[in-house]
C-alpha cells in the first residue's frame, strides 16, 4: 500500500510541477481569441462551461483503457505502478496537453491536419487512414466492453448472451445520437451523470483500500514480471506492460479527443488543468484499480471477493459487488461503463470530425454528418458482428488496438517534437523527444515478439527495443542537423 500512495503523491506533485513547466513552454495567452467564439457554429464548435468542458475531456479519453489495462498490468507486479506515474506525468500529459493547444491555436484542427501541417502532406494522409481505423477499433471495444459488464448485472434475458446483445444495440443506438447530434444537446447534458458513477467508483474503491489497507507487492519487494500463475506468463515487463497498460501513462487515442475540448475552450489558460489535468485524473483511476487488482491477485483477494478467474470485467464485477455491496455495487460498476461509453461515443464523433476536415465537409447541415457517419456505422457493425461471431474475437481486436493505440500516440510524439524543435528554443524538444523514442522501441519490439507480429522469442525484445532507441535519437539529430544548415543556407 505505501507504493500505491508515494505513486499518488507523485502522480499530484507531477501536475503541480512538470504541469506547470511544460505550460510555461507552450507559453498559452490568455487574450488570444479561441475557436469556440471565432467558429460557433452550434454543433461542434461551442463555448461551454470551463467544469463541463473538463468532465467531458477527462471520459473522453477515460475509457476501459486505465481500467481494464491497469488490472491486466498489475499481474505484472508493482513495475505497473511506475509506468502510469512516469509515463503519465512525462509522456502521456504532455502528449494530451501539446495536442489540445496545437490544435486549439490552429483553429481546432483535428489530428491529420496537424501532422499534415508539420510534417507533410504525405504524413497527413497516412494519419488521416491510421487515425481512422484506431476510432473504429476504439468503438468496437467500447460497445463491446461496457456490455458484456452490464450483460452480467442486469439479467434482463435468461440467456447471459442475449443479455449482452440487448446491451450492444442500447450503446450503438446513443453512440449514433451522440455521433450526430450538437455536443451541447447529448454529450454535455448526460455526462455528469456518467461523471457521479465514475467519481463515486474511485472514492468508494480508494477508501475500500485504506480501510482494508491489503498486503500488495512494494516496489522494495521487486519489480519482476509476477504472473506465471495469472494468465501472463512468457510476457516479458518490456514491451508487454507498456502496451497492456496505455490511457492510464499515454494513450494516441486521447490525440483525437483534445480537438473535440480546443473546440469548446473560452480560454488558452484553461489548457493546463483541461488537458494535462484530465491526464493525470485517468493516471489516478488507472492507479486504484491497479492497487485493487494487485490485492485480487496476491492477496487471497478471490477468497473474499468469489470471483473464479482472472479477467478483467469479472474482477470490476466481482470486487464491486462485494466491497459496496448490492446499490453501491451497482453504483460503482455503472462507473466503470460509464468510461468506456463516453469514450466510444466520440470516437466516432472524432472520426466524424476528422473526416469532414479533411474532405472539407462543413458539418453544420445534418445530411452532411449523416454522409460521414453512415459507412463509419456500418463498418463498425461488421467489426461487432467479427467480435461476436468468434470466441476470441475480442481479444483479438483488443490486442490491434493495444499495439495501434501506442503507435499513433508515438507518431503524435514526433509530430510534436518536430513542433518544439521548430518552434521554441533550446532543447524543450527533449520533453516530447525522449518519450518518442522510448514508445517507437516499445511498438517495434512489441510487433516484432508478438503474435500479431513476427512472432520472435521474447529475449529479443530488450536488444530490439535498445537498438531502435539509440537508432531513433541518431536520426532524429540527424535530420535536425540537415534542416538547421538549410535554414541557414537560407
Amino acid at each position: 500500500m505505501y507504493s500505491f500512495l508515494i505513486s499518488m503523491a507523485a502522480l499530484i506533485l507531477g501536475y503541480l510541477l512538470y504541469g506547470k513547466f511544460v505550460d510555461r513552454i507552450f507559453s498559452p495567452n490568455p487574450r488570444r481569441v479561441t475557436p469556440a467564439i471565432t467558429k460557433e457554429d452550434g454543433v461542434d464548435f461551442v463555448p461551454l462551461p470551463n467544469w463541463k468542458v473538463f468532465m467531458i475531456q477527462f471520459l473522453n479519453i477515460a475509457g476501459t483503457g486505465p481500467i481494464f489495462g491497469a488490472i491486466m498490468g498489475a499481474k505484472f507486479g508493482p513495475s505497473c505502478y511506475l509506468w502510469i506515474v512516469f509515463g503519465c506525468i512525462f509522456a502521456g500529459a504532455v502528449h494530451d496537453y501539446l495536442t489540445g493547444m496545437l490544435s486549439l491555436r490552429h483553429g481546432g484542427v483535428t489530428l491529420p491536419d496537424l501532422v499534415g501541417k508539420y510534417m507533410g502532406r504525405d504524413a497527413r494522409f497516412v494519419m488521416l487512414i491510421f487515425s481512422i481505423v484506431l476510432l473504429l477499433l476504439v468503438g468496437t471495444v467500447f460497445v463491446y466492453s461496457p456490455a458484456m459488464i452490464l450483460g452480467d448485472i442486469a439479467g434482463l434475458f435468461s440467456s447471459g448472451k442475449m443479455s449482452i446483445m440487448f446491451w450492444v444495440a442500447v450503446i450503438f443506438v446513443y453512440y449514433i445520437l451522440a455521433t450526430l447530434l450538437p455536443i451541447d444537446k447529448v454529450i454535455a447534458r448526460i455526462y455528469p451523470l456518467f461523471a457521479v458513477s465514475l467519481l463515486f467508483m474511485a472514492v468508494a474503491l480508494s477508501v475500500c483500500l485504506v480501510i482494508k489497507w491489503p498486503d500488495i507487492p512494494e516496489f522494495w519487494q521487486g519489480l519482476q514480471n509476477r504472473g506465471p500463475e495469472i494468465g501472463v506468463k512468457g510476457q516479458g515487463i518490456f514491451p508487454c506492460l507498456f502496451i497492456t497498460v496505455a490511457c492510464g501513462a499515454i494513450s494516441g487515442f486521447h490525440s483525437t479527443q483534445t480537438p473535440i475540448m480546443a473546440r469548446c475552450l473560452k480560454n488558452e489558460n484553461l489548457g493546463r488543468p483541461i488537458f494535462y489535468g484530465a491526464m493525470v485524473a485517468e493516471g489516478i483511476v488507472a492507479l486504484i484499480w491497479a492497487a485493487v487488482s494487485s490485492y485480487f491477485f496476491f492477496d487471497g483477494g478471490q477468497s473474499e471477493v468469489g470471483a473464479v478467474s482472472g479477467q478483467a470485467p469479472e474482477v470490476v464485477s466481482s470486487v464491486a459487488k462485494a466491497w459496496l455491496g448490492t446499490l453501491g455495487g451497482v453504483l460503482a460498476i455503472i462507473g466503470v461503463v460509464a468510461a468506456p461509453i463516453t469514450s466510444g461515443d466520440t470516437a466516432f464523433r472524432s472520426a466524424r470530425l476528422i473526416l469532414s476536415d479533411f474532405f472539407r465537409i462543413n458539418q453544420k447541415n445534418k445530411t452532411n454528418r449523416l454522409i460521414i457517419a453512415v459507412p463509419l456505422f456500418a463498418v463498425t457493425t461488421l467489426l461487432l458482428w467479427f467480435n461476436i461471431a468468434n470466441e476470441d474475437g475480442f481479444n483479438i481486436i483488443w490486442r490491434y488496438f493495444g499495439l495501434a493505440n501506442q503507435s499513433l500516440a508515438c507518431f503524435t510524439l514526433w509530430m510534436l517534437t518536430v513542433w518544439l524543435s521548430r518552434n521554441r528554443k533550446g532543447v524543450s524538444y527533449m520533453m516530447t523527444l525522449l518519450p518518442a523514442s522510448f514508445l517507437s522501441a516499445v511498438c517495434l519490439a512489441y510487433f516484432c515478439t508478438d503474435k500479431i507480429g513476427f512472432n520472435q522469442p521474447m529475449s529479443f525484445a530488450v536488444p530490439i527495443g535498445v537498438g531502435i532507441f539509440i537508432l531513433s535519437l541518431v536520426i532524429f539529430y540527424l535530420m535536425r542537423g540537415i534542416a538547421l544548415k538549410r535554414k541557414r543556407l537560407s
